[in-house]
């Protein structure tokens, strides 16, 4: 193995803060954050690579399709909610969920 580092490297300052962290939160979290940043490192450098050779719209379009927005705090909410909607009929609880749903879509994204 030669002594040059990988193109898509962490800096060192990265690593100690990842390895400061397994302390204070789960490996699967802090395993799952180094591996974000580098999958974010990748796309970056194909967007690059994209603009570069063929087109800006193709790298836009790449990013986009790779990394969609996460869905808002509120949808999160509403999906939940009608997951726990779902179990409770399938259980036979019929408890209403309808003024709970009105309250989170009435909420600004």
């Amino acid at each position: 193995m030669t002594n040059q580092e990988h193109p898509i490297t962490p800096p060192p300052e990265l690593v100690e803060q990842w390895a400061d962290m397994l302390s204070s939160r789960s490996d699967h979290a802090v395993f799952s954050l180094a591996a974000q940043w580098g999958a974010n490192q990748e796309l970056d450098e194909c967007c690059m690579w994209i603009r570069k050779e063929k087109s800006v719209l193709m790298a836009e379009q790449l990013d986009i399709a790779r990394r969609p927005e996460r869905p808002s705090l509120k949808e999160q909410a509403l999906e939940q909610l009608g997951c726990i909607q779902t179990d409770l009929n399938k259980f036979g609880m019929g408890i209403c969920t309808d003024t709970i749903r009105r309250a989170l879509e009435q909420l600004n994204d």
